[in-house]
């Protein structure tokens, strides 16, 4: 084989292998399979922190059970670039804010989930879809 068509095939080879590479991260990434999705749960509670981060925020909640106990829940959300597209901020929810959040909650009952929406004490709506309703 001439070096011209070598170089050629080990650059094909390259490029497809590091497109496979890329792809399974890809894919990885936006698994949902630790979530519940056909499932959801209601949480209320008192907000304890929103981490703005990349690649997804976070809502961190303490939410009292059944028996009275505080447990805290983290909530994954949309990276801060697609919630500032549909009106939220970094302040958007602070520490101390009361929220009813809806969520695919995590799989074996652990204290977590997929925010879906949740609405303020103060009626705001805040949802994952959409804009930002006011009441």
């Amino acid at each position: 084989m001439n070096h011209k068509v070598t170089k050629i095939v080990r650059r094909t080879l390259l490029a497809a292998g590091l497109a496979a590479g890329v792809s399974g991260v890809a894919l990885a990434h936006h698994s949902y399979s630790a979530f519940d999705m056909v499932g959801t749960k209601t949480l209320t509670g008192t907000v304890t922190k929103f981490e703005w981060s990349n690649p997804h925020s976070w809502i961190w909640i303490d939410v009292k059970n059944e028996q009275g106990a505080v447990e805290n829940w983290g909530i994954e959300g949309m990276s801060p670039n697609y919630l500032a597209r549909r009106g939220w901020s970094r302040t958007t929810l602070k520490a101390g804010d009361q929220i009813t959040i809806t969520i695919h909650p995590l799989r074996g009952n652990e204290k977590g989930g997929s925010f879906l929406s949740a609405t303020k004490s103060t009626g705001e709506a805040l949802v994952n879809g959409g804009a930002i309703t006011e009441p």
